[in-house]
């Protein structure tokens, strides 16, 4: 292996001497070869095999030329959106357009379609007919039938969708190799139907053994209970120790087979994984464009984990990343940081050490190693796993070695940590060294709500649990002397939260003294238990019934609860504070949270629901606090609420 870019025109294959790659790699972003960028990874673990891979950054989706730049792969086509599944690259959670994409260069909008991978595939049917395999977190999400947010419908597995003849799914590294192998040594790709973490077409079902059927495309397209019921198959068959084979039934003669996930690499094979000879910055092409405003966020960052048994409701790790926690080792990540301390460009300070959650630096228990996670158990949801491995001292020694590398001013977290996990190890010493070396100011923290029927949906841990680490972090802070705050993210209009759970939490924001500058408003994305929920009314776990907002008017009333004292939000506050009969929240008094309407018929509705009157309806309104004076109630009152 060389030290330079992979190949994205036939001049770079020529300069290597070759005629021709193993396997053409065309993706939504950017080419930036950087192990935050899966196509980077990939394509960097097959050439460590031995195979030739050249990369077709963000084609032209409307010129089937586009994908014929590099010539014809000897072996087959590598597809995917990329890092982010298109459509939640393209929009919000309004369905509105976004105005940038941060992995094009310069942040331009509009350099790869909607629904990418099925986009490229067709175009490669076009030209082709070699074997084409899809991953990424798009097709990942996508393998089989699933609700799609963006059009509103239920829609067939992506393998169909697309035309291709392979899904790898998860992480991918062991998969693709194993189906490189196979088509290297001749094997037809109809015939690679061994091979974990893969989904495949089939006729009939005569060669799959120990697979569970699932509900046909039909019956779940009609009927929203049986897929609540197939989902929770689905989500209970995630695990590579024991899932079963899925088969999903498209009319009599097609079925979609899910292999059981690949197993999760040792700390050996993660440690080879970032070690490969990434270039560690987008291709020199994209720098007259400013280059590609993802690689900013990451450049001076650490993956040192992945995978997550947080289990929150409303992400897809489960089904992408897997719930089985593998770590690098205190070497690989170190020597990954001096790489660092020669950029030119680095200031001393390393951004993140983390993963999906930071402070999960081994399996949740020594069971999963040999077992996998439990298929109808959860690790921290709705407490902590008696079972549950809650030392920290591995992470803290790597934290230690981190600080102490000569360059390295400070070393920030800030990839999130579970606050429950924290409270679960006795010793406190996590919280002490997380004070004391790794909070820039301010520490991010999801407890995402406050209400607890909302929290029982998501998969959150209940409010008391919150309540408990604010006031043990400001305790922490003030034994070191340090004046440090919390910063929460919130969502609103999850499943199970009406108006009366957005109030709550309204009152809650106003008790603290603090208003959020962004809200999460729920974005219904494929494959997790969230999107489920919203689809089907259903919480798949118990086959209970949930309250939905599904209504833009209502979700926009409870995203303007969160951020009620913005002007801008004042009508919709108000609208949702009648329909709610919470009109005691209006008016000048202490616990209102808006003022009534201008004119005597708005100061007779407060005045008669509770809200202040007399003379406290002529005094002057106090001035809007900021976050510094927000901050200064919190370090004077601790764990105020």
């Amino acid at each position: 292996m060389t030290n330079e870019f992979l190949p994205i025109t036939r001049q770079d294959m020529q300069s290597r001497g070759w005629e021709s790659c193993d396997f053409v790699y065309v993706t939504g972003d950017a080419y930036v070869d950087h192990p935050s960028f899966g196509h980077a990874v990939i394509s960097r673990v097959l050439e460590s095999h031995g195979y030739r891979v050249g990369i077709i950054p963000q084609p032209d989706w409307n010129d089937p030329e586009s994908v014929r730049i590099l010539g014809e792969p000897r072996l087959g086509w590598l597809v995917t959106a990329g890092n982010m599944d298109s459509m939640v690259n393209h929009y919000s959670v309004s369905k509105k357009r976004r105005e940038k994409d941060s992995y094009t260069p310069g942040g331009v909008m509009g350099k790869r379609p909607d629904y990418a991978t099925i986009v490229y595939c067709r175009l490669i049917r076009a030209v082709s007919e070699k074997p084409v395999i899809i991953g990424g977190i798009e097709a990942s999400l996508r393998r089989l039938a699933h609700y799609d947010y963006w059009s509103g419908k239920m829609k067939r597995s992506i393998l169909l969708e697309s035309g291709a003849d392979l899904i790898s799914y998860g992480m991918g590294e062991r998969s693709v190799v194993e189906i490189a192998d196979a088509l290297n040594s001749g094997i037809d790709v109809k015939d690679i139907t061994f091979v974990d973490g893969t989904v495949y077409r089939a006729a009939d079902l005569s060669s799959v053994y120990d697979e569970i059927r699932l509900p046909s495309y039909e019956e779940l397209k009609k009927d929203k209970e049986s897929y609540a019921k197939s989902f929770m198959i689905q989500y209970r068959n995630t695990d590579p120790f024991s899932g079963k084979r899925l088969a999903e039934p498209y009319g009599a003669s097609l079925y979609v087979v899910q292999n059981p996930a690949a197993a999760p690499l040792s700390q050996t094979e993660m440690d080879d994984v970032y070690a490969l000879p990434y270039m560690r910055r987008c291709h020199p092409s994209y720098e007259a464009a400013g280059g590609v405003p993802a690689l900013s966020e990451v450049k001076f960052s650490i993956i040192s984990n992945r995978g997550c048994f947080g289990g929150c409701s409303f992400c897809a790790l489960t089904f992408h990343q897997g719930r089985i926690v593998q770590t690098r080792s205190h070497e690989s990540i170190l020597a990954e940081a001096r790489l660092l301390t020669q950029d030119p460009d680095f200031k001393g300070y390393i951004h993140d050490v983390g993963g999906p959650t930071a402070n999960f630096y081994h399996p949740a228990c020594e069971k999963q190693t040999r077992f996998g996670a439990c298929p109808d158990r959860q690790c921290l949801f709705p407490e902590p796993c008696k079972n549950l491995n809650t030392d920290h001292s591995g992470y803290i020694s790597l934290l230690k070695k981190l600080r102490a590398l000569p360059g390295v001013k400070k070393v920030f977290i800030r990839s999130g940590i579970r606050f429950d996990y924290l409270l679960a190890e006795e010793s406190r010493a996590f919280l002490k060294e997380l004070c004391q070396y790794h909070v820039s100011g301010q520490l991010k923290v999801a407890p995402e709500h406050i209400a607890d029927p909302v929290l029982k949906r998501m998969g959150k841990p209940e409010n008391a649990v919150y309540r408990r680490f604010m006031k043990e972090y400001y305790d922490m802070n003030r034994r070191l002397g340090m004046k440090q705050y919390l910063v929460p993210y919130l969502m609103s209009s999850h499943p199970g939260s009406g108006l009366k759970e957005a109030i709550a939490l309204a009152e809650y924001l106003r008790d603290l003294g603090y208003m959020p500058e962004q809200v999460q408003d729920f974005y219904p994305t494929p494959s997790t238990l969230s999107t489920c929920m919203y689809y089907t009314g259903y919480d798949p776990r118990t086959m209970e019934k949930v309250y939905v907002p599904v209504n833009p008017h209502e979700k926009a009333m409870q995203r303007a609860l969160i951020q009620y004292r913005n002007p801008k939000n004042y009508r919709l506050v108000l609208e949702a504070l009648k329909a709610a009969g919470r009109t005691d929240l209006i008016g000048f008094g202490k616990t209102c949270l808006i003022r009534p309407e201008r004119g005597a018929a708005g100061r007779k509705e407060a005045q008669g629901k509770g809200g202040a009157s007399g003379k406290a309806c002529l005094e002057k309104p106090k001035k809007k606090k900021t976050i510094r004076n927000i901050h200064k109630k919190q370090d004077k009152g601790g764990n105020r609420i």
